[in-house]
């Protein structure tokens, strides 16, 4: 048993995350990690309205009766979603844990406290983990530039982001990033952290309701083969590469604007290459730990090999240096 602050104060058995991903989070998936003894998040938003979340929620009961969260992610939008309904519905729902992202949750976190739910969120930056800790959130999991989606603007690895983070916070902290197997899961520990968030990894597991061509795509590939976008917006992405990234770089190298590329990186585009396999339909995110993913397991089957191997790790091979 891996026992960390982060398994003791969230209620879990190992400390694995499953953090929200935008059309994948579902109950399925997130059943799954969480009878698998880890930590799982349905994604609110990839539910098209709150009663559609109230319904995913049940669903996601009905299919475990161990912890699970909600991912909450806030980003500016020219017509932005309902965020305070769907925070109510989190609420309503009893839900008791919530990952949030994107812009300060501090408006939210009186009624989640009051509700006695956990916060964890989601940040890039020391800086970003520290105020996350001031305005009092329960654990902050930080993104090294390794990771899928946005992994912000400093462009620090998690070897440097992770200690770096350690040797500040009061909270716990789970790390983020590249990370895709026992030696991340080890490594990270060894580093300050208290636990690991996976994104990519996920993906690519037998619950995860992706085509099944995606997921033999991440197995294909490479560490090599992602692309940053928008690093010419400040906004940077990890995605994967394919026809369409490829595509959104040279047109940021040739100094086009966001309106130039709008169209080719819309979200119903990326929705399509998930739910229809069609691998050059949109963008798709991806991190580098592709590079570390060779077969699609269950859930279960995941979790059990990571905690296997990073106990052996620990009491054998680690243990040897010593002697």
């Amino acid at each position: 048993m891996l026992r960390t602050r982060f398994t003791e104060e969230f209620g879990i058995e190992h400390p694995i995350v499953q953090g929200g991903m935008m059309w994948v989070g579902r109950a399925e998936l997130v059943a799954a990690v969480a009878n698998a003894g880890g930590l799982g998040f349905i994604t609110a938003l990839t539910q098209p309205t709150p009663d559609a979340l109230r319904e995913e929620i049940e669903r996601t009961r009905q299919l475990t009766d161990k912890p699970f969260g909600v991912n909450v992610t806030i980003l500016p939008s020219i017509n932005p979603p309902p965020y305070a309904e769907y925070v109510q519905t989190i609420i309503e729902s009893g839900v008791k844990i919530v990952e949030t992202a994107g812009s300060n949750p501090e408006p939210f976190l009186p009624y989640y406290k009051e509700a006695g739910i956990k916060v964890l969120h989601k940040c890039t930056s020391v800086r970003h983990a520290l105020k996350a800790q001031k305005i009092g959130v329960d654990g902050v999991s930080i993104d090294g530039f390794e990771c899928a989606g946005h992994p912000g603007e400093d462009d620090i690895p998690g070897l440097i982001l992770i200690p770096a983070a350690a040797r500040v916070l009061d909270i716990p902290m789970i790390a983020s990033g590249g990370i895709a197997d026992a030696r991340g899961l080890v490594a990270a520990l060894a580093l300050g952290a208290d636990g690991v968030n996976m994104g990519t990894r996920f993906l690519c597991t037998a619950e995860s309701a992706i085509d099944q061509k995606v997921k033999e795509q991440i197995v294909a590939n490479s560490e090599l083969d992602t692309q940053l976008i928008f690093r010419t917006l400040r906004n940077t992405a990890r995605v994967a590469d394919n026809a369409i990234s490829r595509k959104v770089v040279e047109i940021e190298k040739a100094g086009g604007t966001f309106e130039d590329v709008r169209e080719l990186v819309a979200g119903a585009r990326g929705r399509r290459v998930f739910e229809e396999g069609d691998l050059d339909a949109g963008i798709w995110s991806a991190g580098l730990a592709q590079g570390l993913i060779h077969d699609i397991p269950t859930c279960a089957e995941l979790i059990g090999r990571m905690v296997a191997e990073a106990e052996e790790l620990i009491s054998a091979r680690l243990a040897s240096i010593l002697a």
